[in-house]
């Protein structure tokens, strides 16, 4: 036989070699489909874990709605602790395949002061409200702030809602901030979550910690709406709030500890205590102190699979057994 040419030969060679390169390369495209088919198809089974998860969040939601509706029932006119239900956590089991729990609070969302009543009036026409400032002072000093801090808290705070651009004597408006990195403005209008008061000057981590468990952002920039009748111990504060200091949060938990059984059946009975009377506060205050809870809140928690929710509600009771949702956050309510 006769020798093959090596021109020949040569010429299988790169091409055996260009076809093993092919499908090296196919292998690695076929490979690399394949993750993104297998990342594709875990990614969805996750968004169907997690909107499974929500599902169940609110149905936790419709078992609040309820309860509430149960506890207005209960007694007309008022809302107490009776049946040990504010606060308490509540939970089930996930019985289908994934498997999970669901854990459910629902408390009285009124036991805060009202951070946006240091303001009156209406959008974008938001001033100063001294009684409310003057209720926030209160309630900074029942905490123990100073009342040198108390006032540049609040001060910065109406600074924060108003709309007018004229600095408190011991505020802050937008050229303090316009100083920082990154820089921003004040917002001009109500808070919509207690937790950006860490955006004010002067608002630290330890000074937000102490505060946060006696404030709230309510809807509104009415006078907080304190149910006397759901307070408890560690709620004085918002009771020395309410008298504008006339009262000491000893003396707050000792008319609480006092409350009778069923709670207080009108106002003039809350307030003609002697301690109360004394205290001689302004008609507005007589008129926002409450018998039965305005707000509800709901704090819901599920573990779905591999799934964590967290969902938390604010209802508002608008009379007549008729319930709004007002805000809904996919989040933890800060």
């Amino acid at each position: 036989m006769h020798p093959r040419p090596r021109g020949v030969a040569r010429q299988r060679g790169v091409a055996l070699l260009t076809v093993l390169l092919l499908v090296a390369v196919m292998t690695l495209l076929v490979v690399a489909i394949l993750d993104d088919i297998r990342f594709g198809l875990r990614r969805a089974g996750n968004a169907q874990t997690i909107v499974q998860a929500q599902w169940h969040a609110l149905g936790a939601e419709a078992v609040a709605r309820r309860r509430i509706h149960e506890l207005s029932r209960r007694t007309p006119g008022r809302t107490t602790l009776d049946g040990d239900w504010n606060g308490r956590a509540v939970t089930f089991p996930i019985e289908d395949g994934e498997g999970g729990v669901v854990t459910a609070r629902v408390f009285d969302a009124t036991t805060c002061f009202n951070l946006n009543s240091v303001v009156e009036g209406a959008l974008e026409q938001w001033r100063r409200r001294e009684l409310g400032v003057r209720q926030y002072v209160a309630l900074l000093e029942a905490i123990d702030f100073d009342e040198h801090q108390a006032r540049a808290l609040a001060d910065t705070l109406v600074d924060w809602i108003d709309t007018d651009a004229t600095r408190s004597p011991l505020g802050a408006e937008d050229g303090r901030y316009a100083l920082l990195r990154p820089a921003y403005r004040t917002s001009g209008t109500l808070l919509a979550e207690a937790s950006e008061l860490r955006a004010l000057g002067g608002y630290t981590a330890a000074v937000y910690a102490r505060l946060r468990p006696h404030v709230c952002a309510l809807p509104g920039a009415d006078l907080s709406p304190i149910n006397v009748n759901t307070l408890d111990a560690d709620d004085a504060p918002l009771l020395a709030m309410l008298t504008l200091g006339a009262l000491d949060t000893a003396a707050a938990r000792r008319i609480i500890a006092a409350r009778p059984v069923g709670g207080w059946r009108d106002h003039a009975a809350f307030w003609s205590q002697p301690a109360l009377a004394a205290a001689n506060v302004p008609n507005p205050v007589l008129e926002q102190t409450e018998l039965r809870t305005r707000y509800f809140g709901l704090h819901a928690e599920v573990e779905y699979g591999d799934a964590q929710v967290v969902l938390s509600d604010l209802f508002e009771d608008k009379g007549d057994g008729a319930f709004a949702l007002v805000a809904r956050r996919w989040t933890p309510d800060e």
